[in-house]
């Protein structure tokens, strides 16, 4: 196993963690016997051990030895691998994603970066990949595609500061992460996957896709299967931080989210593809599906967290978790659906969010304030796709997508304020005239019919298969001047309800069973 292996080298660990006698391409032989085993599990197809060291060694050495430094270059590591090429481009996509995360890119590594996922990818598309990898790693590839794409648009949009070396090397680099690129690269891995197929196959139960968790037990490779799959996951992804929602759904569509499945089995891919669904929906208008997707997700993570504390992505899913508990006040808030709600999730939502949801109720500006600090917390890192003008003066452009999504957001907040007077009102009556309820609401009876109908409108979207879905908690219609509410009737779930008091009286009884009288 690969626990086993003994990667402490403390003569080689006091080499690295010295700055004054680091040398970049020394190899410590914890390294040296790290990538040799790796390598020797990436030919063998031996998916359990690459997932221990991935996973595992990888971190705990990156832990000890490589805590404010780079892993060494794949120059100096090849001659352990027989200078295998598939295997240095796979070093290196870890030592640039080890970089990204301890260290501070330069622009030069940017690029770089992005010259070894093209590699990658050109391997993986054009060439014969006969390995097995862990779904992790794969879902780490392009998650982590998608991030440093991210970031390079935020960098690169901030030219304040920027010296004439990096204003040179961008302009040197222009197709370095070029928006187009990188979604070609992703419709690519989905394309020559046919992973589109391949679910619809299952659907007719002539493939193994799920029940096999994407791996290939026949002797086959999993790589270019599983990478077309994140992919998809990867392109809504994208598409939302472009604010495309509708595209971004459309390459989701292949995976059926209301089910369990391979993208479920790495957390990191669960809550993405949840993330990035429930926020489309939400800036879509489909207040339900969003609603529905997070209150399930947030109690898988409320059930399961612990089991991740020691992943390395445990910090990114507690964020992601405080993040869609937002998104979740905000859904509540612009169209309520407590009946969709577990008693877990509502309780945690009312401990974290109970407050500011009481003031989004109003139609104020403090209410207004809330919606604007709820969604900058929650909302994906926005960008601009196409690189800005290298010319005097240079001034920062990285929020200026964040900005027009928010500005958009708010008319949308702006436009439902209204309604939430006016749904407390429907809620009270079964039967009201138009006069007197445009009394209640202090306007006329042409004000209060244009925001009837508007309360209709906004409390409808359309679907992805272009058919119109209600949103509201409550219904109504207008017959000579009166309105006629009908209110949706919450299912009570009485089940879970009496399990919880069967569950606390069988505590209570074992305790009374132990106490002892005198």
């Amino acid at each position: 196993m690969a626990s086993s292996y003994d990667y402490e080298d403390s003569s080689s660990s006091r080499y690295a963690a010295s700055d004054a006698g680091y040398d970049p391409s020394f190899v410590p032989d914890s390294v040296k016997t790290f990538v040799v085993h790796l390598y020797r599990h990436i030919r063998e197809k031996n998916v359990y051990e690459i997932h221990q060291m991935y996973e595992g060694g990888f971190h705990r050495l990156s832990d000890r030895m490589f805590r404010d430094t780079p892993w060494p270059p794949v120059e100096a590591i090849a001659p352990f691998v027989d200078n295998d090429h598939v295997f240095c481009l796979l070093y290196r996509e870890m030592w640039f994603r080890h970089l990204y995360a301890r260290l501070s890119p330069t622009a030069r590594q940017r690029v770089e970066s992005w010259d070894n996922y093209c590699s990658l990818f050109g391997v993986v598309l054009h060439g014969v990949v006969n390995m097995q990898l862990p779904n992790q790693w794969l879902w780490d590839m392009v998650d982590e595609f998608v991030y440093q794409f991210q970031s390079y648009c935020q960098y690169r949009a901030k030219l304040m500061n920027k010296t004439e070396e990096e204003l040179q090397l961008l302009r040197q680099n222009d197709q370095a992460w070029n928006v187009y690129g990188v979604l070609n690269y992703l419709q690519a891995l989905v394309e020559k996957s046919m992973i589109i197929q391949i679910l619809e196959r299952e659907k007719e139960g002539l493939e193994q896709f799920t029940s096999t968790d994407g791996y290939d037990y026949e002797g086959g490779s999993n790589v270019l299967k599983m990478l077309g799959y994140y992919s998809m996951i990867g392109l809504l992804r994208v598409h939302c931080l472009l604010g495309d929602y509708h595209t971004g759904l459309k390459c989701l569509s292949p995976i059926d989210i209301s089910q369990q499945g391979v993208y479920t089995i790495v957390i990191g891919s669960h809550i993405s593809a949840i993330y990035h669904y429930g926020f489309a929906n939400l800036m879509l208008r489909r207040y339900v599906d969003a609603t529905r997707e997070f209150n399930k997700i947030l109690l898988y993570i409320l059930k399961f967290k612990q089991y991740h504390e020691k992943s390395p992505q445990f910090d990114q899913i507690l964020k992601k978790n405080e993040q869609m508990y937002a998104l979740l006040a905000i859904c509540l808030s612009l169209c309520p659906q407590a009946k969709l709600i577990e008693e877990k999730v509502s309780a945690q939502l009312k401990e974290k969010y109970g407050d500011k949801m009481l003031r989004m109720q109003r139609y104020d500006d403090e209410a207004y304030a809330v919606y604007d600090e709820l969604f900058s917390y929650a909302c994906p890192k926005f960008i601009t796709p196409s690189a800005p003008l290298l010319e005097e003066p240079l001034i920062n452009r990285n929020q200026d997508a964040y900005r027009l999504q928010l500005k958009l957001f708010l008319l949308e907040v702006k436009q439902q304020q209204l309604l939430s007077g006016l749904r407390i009102y429907l809620k009270l009556y079964s039967t009201i005239s138009i006069g007197k309820l445009a009394t209640y609401m202090e306007s006329d009876e042409a004000t209060l019919r244009s925001l009837l109908s508007t309360y209709k409108h906004k409390m409808h979207a359309v679907n992805n298969d272009g058919s119109i879905i209600s949103n509201a908690d409550l219904n109504f219609y207008i017959d000579e001047d009166i309105i006629h509410v009908v209110e949706s009737k919450s299912e009570k779930r009485y089940g879970d309800y009496f399990l919880r008091q069967i569950l606390t009286f069988e505590d209570i009884i074992s305790k009374l069973d132990r106490v002892k009288f005198d």
